[in-house]
């Protein structure tokens, strides 16, 4: 699917948008915070990425994620397809390469929104890319919010709470850290990383 109508030129490369990931622990509110910023912003272009966890009530294929079977997510691995992808919880995620260019191509400002491992992949191969890390306020807060949902069981949410203690000890690596105190600030601050206005 070409995003620039045919015979326009792409976009000057030191013209263009630099790629943005937002990663931070699972709890921490990063789809809040990207939902409320492409509500007020639906000009930045939100990559769908690739899952083989089950949906959850309410998500929709192609819409929240491209909900994929393993041997279809081996494909796309094998076949260079991802940007980036990794093994959370039980479940791999993964990046579409393609429409991550095209837009990026065509000048239009791209959010990923994906876990640690697939930004330090993000960071590899393409280090132009603006690393951005949401906190939470406290633990104590994380440790809430990722209870608070009701969506999984105990063993998952305690490998979640197990993953973000590492998450948390690589903020250093990311290029921005912005703390989740409050949803509006938050969004409002990522755009301006970005130069959305």
């Amino acid at each position: 699917m070409a995003v620039t109508p045919r015979g326009t030129p792409p976009v000057p490369p030191d013209a263009r948008p630099r790629l943005t990931v937002l990663s931070g622990p699972s709890g921490v509110g990063k789809s809040t915070v990207v939902a409320h910023m492409r509500k007020e912003h639906p000009e930045v272009w939100l990559s769908v990425s690739a899952t083989t966890r089950k949906p959850r009530p309410g998500e929709q294929h192609g819409v929240h994620y491209f909900f994929v079977t393993d041997d279809e997510m081996d494909k796309l691995i094998a076949n260079g397809e991802l940007l980036e992808w990794a093994e959370f919880a039980g479940n791999r995620y993964g990046t579409p390469r393609a429409p991550v260019l095209e837009h990026l191509e065509a000048g239009v400002p791209v959010l990923l929104e994906i876990d640690l491992q697939g930004a330090r992949q993000v960071r590899e191969s393409m280090p132009e890319g603006r690393l951005v890390f949401l906190a939470p306020p406290s633990w104590e807060e994380l440790v809430r919010r990722l209870t608070g949902r009701g969506t999984e069981p105990p063993e998952v949410i305690e490998r979640r709470l197990r993953a973000a203690k590492t998450e948390l000890a690589a903020e250093s690596e990311f290029d921005e850290t912005l703390v989740n105190t409050s949803v509006e600030d938050v969004a409002r601050e990522l755009l301006a990383l970005m130069d959305v206005v």
